[in-house]
C-alpha cells in the first residue's frame, strides 16, 4: 500500500513541482503566482496547456519554446522531478498517517525556498512566515486524531529552540546568516520536533556539517573565497530532509554509544 501511496504522490508531486516554478521564479519579483498565465520569456507568447504537462511536455519540445525555439531551463523538469521524488519519499517515511500532508507542505515550500535561496539568497517572508500557522494546523490534525499533545508541545518548543539558537548566531556573528535562516529554523524546528528531541538535534548539526563541507570543497577548487556568500537555507532544509529519515536512529546509537 505505502507504494501505491507514493507512486500516486510521485505524480501529485509533478504537478505541485510545475507549480512550484512559478512561485520560484515569481515571488521574488513580487509578482502575482496565479495570474497572468505562464509565458515564454523569449517572445512573450502564453504557454498552452500540452506544453505545460510536468517533464513530459518539456521532454516533447526538446527543451525549447514551440514558438521562438527559444531554450528552457533543464531546472524546470528538474524541480518538477525533485519534486515528486520528495512526495514520494514522504509516503514511504509517513505512510498513509494523519501527519503526512504536514511533510507534504514541508516538501513543496522547502523546495520552493532552496531554489530562491540559490538564485537570490534570500528566503522570502511571504513564504516562511505562513508556514508556521499552516504547519502548525496541519501537526494539530494527527495531534487530535492521535491524542498526541506531547508531541504537539514538543514541536513547538523545538521550533522556539531552533529559532533562538538561530537568532543568537545572528546576533553574534551577524554575517554569518541572516534573519531569514531564522525564521525558518523556527519552521524546520516545528516539523524535526514533532518526530522527537534526537530528530531536531541530529538536523540542525547537519545543517551546519554540510554547509562546511560544501563551503570547503567551493574554497579548495576556488569557486569560492573565505568572504563569500553561499546561501545557507538549502543546508538547512537538507539536514533536515535527511533527519527526518535516520534522525532519530543516529540520536538513539549516538546515546548508546555514550551510555
Amino acid at each position: 500500500m505505502s507504494w501505491l501511496l507514493a507512486a500516486l504522490l510521485f505524480v501529485l508531486g509533478l504537478v505541485i513541482g510545475s507549480f512550484l516554478n512559478v512561485v520560484i521564479h515569481r515571488v521574488p519579483a513580487g509578482e502575482s503566482i496565479v495570474h497572468p498565465r505562464s509565458r515564454c520569456p523569449g517572445c512573450g507568447a502564453e504557454i498552452s496547456a500540452r506544453d505545460n504537462i510536468p517533464v513530459l511536455s518539456w521532454l516533447l519540445l526538446r527543451g525549447r519554446c514551440r514558438n521562438c525555439q527559444e531554450p528552457i531551463s533543464v531546472r524546470y523538469p528538474l524541480v518538477e522531478l525533485g519534486t515528486a521524488t520528495l512526495f514520494a519519499l514522504m509516503a514511504v517515511r509517513f505512510g498513509a498517517s494523519w501527519e503526512l500532508p504536514a511533510y507534504l507542505y514541508l516538501a513543496a515550500v522547502g523546495m520552493a525556498l532552496a531554489m530562491i535561496d540559490l538564485d537570490v539568497h534570500r528566503l522570502p517572508d511571504v513564504l516562511t512566515l505562513p508556514s508556521y500557522p499552516v504547519l502548525g494546523a496541519l501537526l494539530l490534525i494527527p495531534t487530535v486524531a492521535d491524542g498526541t499533545w506531547g508531541d504537539y508541545g514538543r514541536a513547538w518548543i523545538a521550533a522556539a529552540a531552533l529559532f533562538g539558537f538561530y537568532f543568537v548566531l545572528v546576533l553574534v556573528y551577524p554575517g554569518g546568516m541572516g534573519f531569514g535562516d531564522v525564521k525558518l529554523a523556527g519552521v524546520l524546528g516545528l516539523a524535526l520536533g514533532w518526530i522527537g528531541w534526537g530528530t531536531l538535534v541530529v538536523g540542525g548539526f547537519l545543517g551546519f556539517l554540510l554547509g562546511a563541507v560544501v563551503g570547503g570543497a567551493l574554497m579548495v577548487v576556488r569557486k569560492a573565497g573565505r568572504k563569500t556568500k553561499i546561501p545557507f537555507g538549502p543546508f538547512m532544509l537538507v539536514g533536515a530532509l535527511v533527519a527526518l529519515f535516520v534522525g532519530q536512529g543516529l540520536w538513539d546509537s549516538y546515546l548508546g554509544v555514550l551510555g
